[in-house]
């Protein structure tokens, strides 16, 4: 039988080319105007998904 994909988990995490699961950072929604612009950078860019969850989210992406 075939396994589906979770499409949320699909929309919110990257898998790189040798496995890593990445995720958006979070505190970039609202109340941006208190953040120092450096910060707001260091946001912007994904982050590796700790080693705890990373077998949760492997197992919502099969065919990753």
């Amino acid at each position: 039988m075939k396994l589906k994909t979770n499409k949320a988990a699909k929309k919110r995490f990257k898998v790189t080319a040798r496995g890593k699961i990445l995720a958006p950072q979070t505190k970039r929604r609202h109340l941006l105007s208190d953040k120092e612009a450096g910060q707001k950078r260091r946001l912007r860019r994904w982050q590796e998904v700790d080693k705890r969850d990373q077998k949760k989210i492997e197992g919502l992406l099969p065919y990753r």
